[in-house]
């Protein structure tokens, strides 16, 4: 659908809405944090929306840090038009689609989150690449949403008993799928209750829109057996938290950038430039692909959660990480980034990844070496010699670094960036305030 003209799409979604007895449509779009945001529309409304949007307050967006209320536009992307399985299908179904948001006037909105990533592609494409994801998202499965008592107590790749959260993956499988969204695999997770499943690798702009549905459709499943699922990034102390590893390569036409098949490890000079930007650009990048005051209890070491700024090739403890290369598997080549979170914003996470290669990319920068050696088990004194940092340890130095990253800033423009570090300061003091369980039971006793 995507080749379709914009003309061509419309008259499919008009065509496709009467052929399902569509009643209802929901407008979807994503505030700065990453929060999916809905309205609804009838079917007589649709022809209006496609051709000219509808009006909402647009406020709704900023996330925290809400300004004046201010008139927007919802403008309907109709190659994301899908039907909504989990409503009745039978009399008025329910369909949905994602939208770009724009000022009164027609132009975009700079604080649409969509917008940012769509710049950034159009940069990538002046260069003459396409962006491609894989992003992986583990979540948990939860009795309910106030408490972390699991459903099971399995681990990696564990083919537990027949029990709910099996049933449960299955059927949001078979669902991301009726949506049109591609699954490559789907497994119990190391942590107990705790699952993955893995879209398969597609252009960044449709890969955020399918994030934002998956995390819906996860939740919504387990809604609707009685239990609750949480990308939440580090719900249970002592057990790994849950990732976002994205893997992610740039393809000039058919042909995948990152691949040379002189290299030792089968990279390209691009692929090393882009690595080399993701590692010198990933401290500033943190808060937005850990963007929560939660994501930094997951970025300890120890957890599968890489902390430290390195690369090799089967190391997990490494930042980067770029899978084994398979005969005849040129187009898989690809590199792995391992510290995003799945409760980040997808559409800016990807955004910033991808303007750290490109600036790798345009500037030459060059990879350090490779270490495969386990970098946990190196002290301090040793990771310090070989040059190996860290990422920051908290949401209030991720956000300082990102203050003073001007890639950030021209990767997220002026709007988005000025809003999302407002954002994150109201969560950092409002969480710096809060007296904490731990607190109590360790201090109240003894002072």
């Amino acid at each position: 659908m995507a080749s379709k003209s914009r003309e061509e799409s419309k008259e499919y979604v008009l065509k496709t809405a009467k052929e399902h007895d569509v009643k209802f449509i929901w407008l979807w779009f994503t505030d700065i944090l990453g929060m999916l945001k809905s309205f609804a529309i009838t079917v007589e409304e649709l022809e209006g929306a496609l051709e000219d949007g509808m009006g909402f307050d647009g406020s709704s967006i900023e996330g925290f840090a809400r300004i004046d209320e201010s008139d927007m536009v919802a403008l309907p992307d109709p190659d994301t038009f899908q039907l909504v399985p989990w409503r009745p299908r039978e009399h008025h179904a329910v369909a949905r689609m994602f939208c770009d948001v724009l000022k009164p006037g027609g132009e975009p909105f700079e604080g649409d989150p969509r917008y940012v990533l769509k710049k950034n592609l159009k940069r990538a494409a002046d260069m003459g690449y396409t962006f491609y994801v894989g992003p992986e998202l583990e979540y948990f499965y939860f009795k309910d949403s106030t408490g972390t008592e699991t459903l099971d107590s399995g681990g990696y790749f564990d083919m537990t008993t027949m029990d709910a959260a099996t049933d449960l993956r299955r059927e949001t499988v078979l669902t991301l799928e009726e949506m049109g969204i591609g699954v490559e695999y789907s497994h119990h997770e190391v942590a107990p209750s705790q699952h993955e499943i893995d879209m398969r690798y597609t252009d960044a702009l449709t890969m955020a829109d399918n994030v934002m549905t998956y995390r819906l459709v996860a939740k919504q499943i387990a809604l609707a057996h009685g239990v609750y699922a949480t990308f939440m990034p580090k719900p249970v102390f002592g057990i790994n938290g849950s990732g976002m590893h994205v893997h992610q390569s740039l393809f000039k036409g058919r042909k995948n950038a990152f691949f040379d098949p002189k290299d030792s490890y089968h990279l390209s000079q691009t692929a090393r430039n882009y690595i080399a930007g993701l590692l010198k650009h990933a401290p500033a990048l943190t808060s937005v692909t850990n963007q929560w005051v939660n994501s930094y209890k997951r970025l300890v070491p120890g957890y599968e959660a890489p902390v430290y700024l390195s690369w090799a090739r089967r190391n997990r403890s490494d930042l980067i990480r770029v899978p084994e290369y398979k005969p005849g598997k040129e187009n898989a080549t690809r590199v792995e980034f391992r510290s995003p979170d799945p409760a980040c914003n997808p559409y800016l996470a990807f955004s910033v990844m991808l303007a750290a290669g490109l600036d790798g990319i345009e500037n030459g920068y060059q990879a350090p070496e490779p270490i495969e050696e386990n970098v946990y088990e190196m002290s301090e004194a040793e990771r310090q010699k070989r040059g190996i940092d860290t990422l920051p340890p908290d949401l209030l130095e991720a956000i300082q670094l990102t203050e003073k990253s001007e890639m950030v800033r021209k990767a997220l423009g002026d709007h988005v960036f000025q809003a999302f570090i407002t954002n994150k300061k109201i969560e950092w003091n409002q969480y710096r305030t809060q007296v904490t369980e731990y607190e109590l039971k360790k201090y109240l006793p003894v002072l």
